[in-house]
């Protein structure tokens, strides 16, 4: 059985190209700040990809999604291996539309620090007098460009993704802005209602767009996964400072009081934060991870 090498790697996920599909891994690799920690967090691959299965299978009255499947027995023979089961996505190819489709529900991380300088997130004038972690009126949307590895996503309005598109697509800009647009906040709205239910607060989350061979605008990449999203605990949700969160902050907060900490975390570290993202995951799909 020949080896297989990646097309594409990210801080996490690694594609391969599969002739007229492509095959997403989400390794056990864990990110924080942009780096690629030196840590594994075993079953995190499995929980980004079930969670995102969970999600593209809720949603598909709103709008196609990139998912063919999960099953390796639908992928070719050389990710039939253990590393790759259950953590595999086999996925329509897309031209990803380079915009990072930002909405927020709630005020927190850089919108908080943001509002409290101007009184706005991302140019968007918020009401007055919100607490650090409050809920909005309504979800807003904030886009940004997506950067190279190793560099920071721009924060753009609405009217800038609208030219920003423009570029890539003469003549489609404001229809793909807007579209994209209205498609993140109906997610939104859905699975935030859902989550709700389940005991999660969805605070934010970011979805990626791309354009199949027709043109049509179809949902890629992850969706809805605690690496791609913020999940507070809803039962003890209190506004009026920061929220515990199904994620990566154990990780964040231990190494921003730890320097020098060589970009490797603690096995307890590890240990919680792996706890965190099952928890989340059996909490919103009612299951055990298989």
């Amino acid at each position: 059985m020949q080896e297989l090498k990646p097309i594409k790697e990210g801080k996490v996920r690694e594609i391969y190209d599969n002739g007229d599909s492509l095959i997403m891994v989400a390794t056990d690799r864990i990110s924080c700040f942009d780096v690629i920690l030196n840590n594994v967090v075993t079953k995190k691959g499995t929980v980004l990809t079930q969670m995102s299965k969970f999600w593209f299978d809720m949603t598909q009255d709103i709008l196609p999604n990139h998912m063919l499947s999960t099953d390796v027995k639908d992928m070719p023979e050389y990710f039939r291996q253990e590393q790759f089961d259950g953590n595999s996505m086999m996925c329509r190819k897309l031209n990803m539309i380079p915009v990072e489709c930002i909405v927020r529900g709630y005020i927190t991380g850089s919108g908080w620090a943001s509002y409290q300088k101007t009184g706005e997130v991302c140019g968007i004038r918020l009401p007055e007098g919100l607490r650090e972690s409050d809920k909005l009126p309504e979800p807003i949307y904030t886009p940004s460009t997506k950067a190279e590895i190793g560099d920071h996503d721009e924060n753009i309005s609405f009217e800038q993704s609208i030219a920003h598109l423009e570029k890539y697509y003469p003549g489609h800009g404001e229809e793909y802005a807007t579209k994209i647009r209205d498609y993140t906040i109906a997610l939104y709205k859905k699975c935030a209602e859902y989550a709700l239910t389940k005991g999660i607060i969805i605070a934010d989350t970011k979805f990626e767009f791309g354009l199949d061979e027709n043109g049509n605008i179809v949902l890629g990449d992850e969706m809805l996964t605690p690496d791609s999203s913020r999940f507070w605990p809803a039962d003890t949700y209190e506004p009026g400072h920061g929220q515990p969160s199904f994620d990566k902050q154990f990780a964040r907060d231990w190494l921003k009081a730890n320097p020098g900490n060589d970009w490797t975390l603690p096995q307890e570290i590890v240990d919680k934060t792996i706890a965190k993202y099952l928890q989340a995951y059996e909490m919103l799909t009612g299951e055990k991870l298989a």
